[in-house]
């Protein structure tokens, strides 16, 4: 009995869905088939030409990375300061001071350390007095969150002036 109501409604509404007027719609259709027109005279913009610029990723900092150490210049000068060329370099100074990053500070009594990490991930415990960078940058405080060294750069002939950088915690 109750699957003779469910054929009603199903019934009544595909009824409704007929359409009698269906031959206008096939005569439409025939036209427009028999008839395609011609296609719209498409016009091709003219392009400029292009010449690509070279990108070398070497030259850039990677975007993934906190922007450079804040830098504070010293006066320009004839100041009679160079680097000593008897000192023994130390390990971090063959690199960039962009590519190390201050990772940690180890407070040891009363002796405070830096955690320095160089590019190939090792990780190099520094306090005052330790070089670091390719400017000669000797470590001059290290604070709770920062590590203040000053560098020696080269001014040009012959010269060379003293420069106040600071490494940040990451």
């Amino acid at each position: 009995m109750k699957g003779r109501w469910f054929w009603v409604p199903l019934g009544l509404l595909l009824a409704g869905c007929a359409d009698p007027q269906l031959g206008e719609l096939e005569r439409r259709l025939t036209d427009i088939r028999n008839d395609p027109g011609t296609p719209p005279a498409l016009e091709m913009p003219e392009v400029p030409g292009f010449e690509p610029v070279p990108y070398r990723e070497s030259d850039r900092r990677s975007p993934f990375r906190p922007q450079l150490p804040e830098v504070e210049d010293a006066p320009a000068g004839d100041t009679g300061l160079a680097p000593d060329p008897g000192r023994t370099m130390e390990p971090l100074e063959e690199y960039d001071l962009e590519a190390l990053r201050l990772v940690g500070i180890l407070t040891m009594g009363s002796r405070t350390h830096a955690l320095v990490r160089a590019p190939g991930g090792e990780v190099h415990q520094l306090r005052a007095g330790n070089y670091l960078g390719r400017n000669h940058g000797r470590i001059v405080s290290v604070t709770d969150s920062t590590v203040q060294l000053v560098e020696l750069v080269p001014t040009g002939g012959g010269n060379w002036t003293e420069r106040t950088t600071r490494m940040a915690l990451e």
